[in-house]
């Protein structure tokens, strides 16, 4: 990108719903260094309050928007990295402006090769920005991102301070006082005395406007304007710098690679050893893996392509986990399926048999596949009368991924070197080569059960329905982890059963209706939502519907209700049907939302005695109908209506007051 140009996110990447801004340079004696800032803008130009402002010491936002990683080391420099959750930006946010500055009289003319570049959800780069002479600035705004309409761009700014970070914050609205400078002084000196050998941080070197002398006070003047030399000092090139790393058939080379995978066994062997080896180096990760399997928390090591014995032929696990605590080993043998391959029972079995005579507590299985309660993945033999019991415990590669991005983008690692081992873990398992994606095929039952449906021959009882509904929940399932991971909260699968039902007998009654009805539905409950995420797929129809009932509030006037909801859905799609609930079992009124916006009021009962119980939003979609996760199939299908919808129409909704909430969703699931 050249200094002004703009380009829109998302037609440059499907995967922007969160995005790594990267700041870099290099100095020539390998001492000089800066500081990154975020600032988040209102529609006037301007901050909120001193909290949209993200430097050192105001690192990480509240609602997860924004988090400064950290510096990671380069070949030749050093690089900053900001994490941004566009989908959790507020919406009175316009524009995020990042920038940098420099300390102690220190200007970015002493540094070379600055430079912004910009990845999306999946680390894959997507634009580049060189600034060229830079002259006698102390700060600079790299680029910014900002709202056109329901999509993100970003605009190539290039512009510098004279003035420091303290003119560029206080352009921008950020309240600096002479006593904040004082105590920024003092703040930068103790860290001086602390950390003689380190240079200093990111110090908000605040410059105190000049105070009038006192005859002058009466007679207010214009405020002087802060001198910019952006136009003079950061000047454009009149060509493109071109240079190998911008050649479109490179790729950024990766720690863990996934081009050389050419098998089924490869793949296998690669991500075993890739994620057993994060798990060792990532302390709080690998705690997150195994700790739901009963293993403690200590020094953790892993082991690949083991050799145990096993009669006359010796076996060879895909890797082995030991956690030691206070002189105490817990041990798990660990085998591995990529790319969509099934478990095999005899297999799992010996290495069973193996544990339980060699004292290991666990053997894990990984797989693509998700399991179900109650519906074991592989079928084994315990034998109980063995002192030492082996648990046998499945993780699937879509849980793994929700943990390395809940840590990546929400709750971190406190090391800039382990969130980068994180991400590049989190690249190679969603890699098309890496066969790690999780759940992917709704198995071969699919399409007779949905032909079945369409030619109304498929009878209760059928057993093709009951696998198509388990292949359902277990992608619910994955919709929750993956919805969970991007929110950074827990997102379930609501379930309408008394506790401790037989999930068998459910999963049944489930077929039974899919027979009877054509539909598959869910239900996610979803942490500070207003209600139930609900989803249902007609197989009859090929259509998706997502929709989120609101209880009406406790207070106030029905049409005042109608107003604030409407205002609410500013950003929503046009196409999201609105119907107001009643009471008893005819329906209210409903109409799209582009129709409802200018005449609010025609949600309301024309019986004007009709008691409003809440509101119903929607939205349709068409179903994929192949039973993978490729670009027109059913996966793919259910997991971006989820996702649009939550983006575009939950995100945007109030949360219900606490006691209403518990007590209406006690009395619904």
């Amino acid at each position: 990108m050249t200094m002004g140009s703009n380009v829109s996110l998302t037609a440059l990447s499907e995967n922007v719903g969160s995005a790594i801004v990267s700041l870099g340079w290099s100095s020539p004696t390998g001492e000089g260094d800066a500081d990154v800032s975020v600032l988040l803008l209102d529609g006037n130009g301007k901050v909120r309050s001193d909290a949209d402002f993200y430097f050192y010491n105001n690192p990480v936002a509240a609602d997860g928007s924004v988090q400064l990683l950290g510096k990671e080391p380069t070949g030749d420099g050093s690089e900053d990295r900001i994490s941004f959750d566009l989908t959790a930006v507020p919406a009175e946010v316009d524009r995020i402006v990042v920038a940098a500055s420099r300390y102690e009289g220190a200007r970015f003319g002493e540094l070379d090769d600055l430079k912004v570049t910009l990845a999306d959800a999946v680390g894959e780069s997507l634009l580049r920005f060189v600034i060229e002479d830079a002259g006698q600035v102390s700060a600079i705004i790299f680029g910014e991102l900002y709202r056109r309409g329901e999509e993100w761009k970003f605009r190539a700014v290039g512009q510098g301070y004279e003035s420091g970070l303290a003119g560029l914050a206080t352009d921008f609205g950020v309240d600096i006082e002479d006593d904040e400078a004082e105590c920024g002084t003092e703040a930068a000196q103790e860290r001086a005395v602390s950390t003689p050998d380190t240079p200093p941080q990111a110090t908000l070197e605040a410059v105190p406007a000049p105070r009038p002398p006192a005859e002058e006070e009466a007679a207010p003047k214009k405020r002087a304007a802060r001198p910019r030399t952006a136009k003079n000092k950061v000047t454009p090139p009149r060509a493109p710098v071109k240079s190998l790393a911008e050649n479109e058939s490179w790729r950024q080379a990766r720690l863990f690679p996934v081009s050389a995978l050419k098998n089924d066994r490869d793949r296998e062997t690669r991500a075993t050893s890739v994620l057993l080896s994060v798990m060792t180096q990532v302390p709080r990760f690998g705690r997150r893996i195994t700790a739901p399997f009963g293993a403690p928390s200590g020094r953790m090591e892993t082991f690949t392509e083991v050799s145990l014995p096993h009669g006359d032929t010796p076996r060879r696990p895909d890797g082995v986990i030991r956690v030691e605590r206070a002189g105490k080993l817990w041990t798990a043998l660990v085998e591995t399926k990529t790319n969509g391959n099934s478990l095999k029972s005899d297999q799992v079995q010996a290495y069973m048999d193996i544990a339980a005579r060699r004292g290991y507590e666990a053997v894990i299985t990984l797989s693509n596949d998700v399991a179900l309660e109650g519906s074991p993945l592989v079928d084994v033999k315990i034998d109980r009368r063995r002192k030492h019991q082996v648990a046998l415990w499945h993780l699937s590669w879509a849980e793994v991924a929700h943990q390395a991005q809940m840590l990546i983008r929400h709750e971190g690692v406190g090391n800039a070197a382990r969130t980068w081992l994180l991400q590049d873990l989190l690249h190679y398992l969603q890699h098309d080569n890496s066969g790690c994606h999780g759940f992917q095929n709704m198995g071969a039952a699919w399409v007779p059960v949905r032909n079945g449906i369409n030619d109304e021959t498929l009878c209760q009882g059928d057993p093709r329905a009951l696998e198509v509904v388990e292949s359902w929940e277990r992608l619910i399932r994955q919709v929750c982890l993956r919805l969970g991971g991007e929110l950074g909260q827990k997102v379930l699968p609501a379930q309408r059963s008394r506790r401790g039902s037989d999930p068998g007998a459910r999963r049944a009654r489930l077929a039974d209706q899919l027979c009877l009805e054509g539909r598959l539905q869910a239900e996610l409950r979803v942490e500070g939502a207003p209600g139930l995420l609900s989803i249902s797929a007609d197989l009859r129809t090929a259509k998706l519907r997502t929709s989120v009932e609101i209880p009406a509030p406790e207070q106030g006037y029905p049409l005042t209700w109608a107003k604030r909801l409407i205002r609410r859905l500013a950003e929503a799609p046009a196409d999201l049907h609105v119907e107001t609930l009643v009471e008893g079992e005819a329906g209210g009124p409903r109409g799209t939302l582009e129709r409802l916006r200018p005449e609010p009021g025609d949600l309301l009962p024309k019986d004007s005695s009709t008691r409003i119980t809440g509101f119903r939003l929607s939205l349709f979609k068409g179903m994929g109908s192949g039973r993978g996760s490729a670009e027109a199939g059913f996966i793919r299908s259910v997991d971006d209506a989820v996702h649009r919808f939550h983006t575009s129409v939950v995100a945007h909704l109030d949360a219900p007051a606490p006691g209403r909430a518990a007590a209406k969703e006690r009395a619904a699931v």
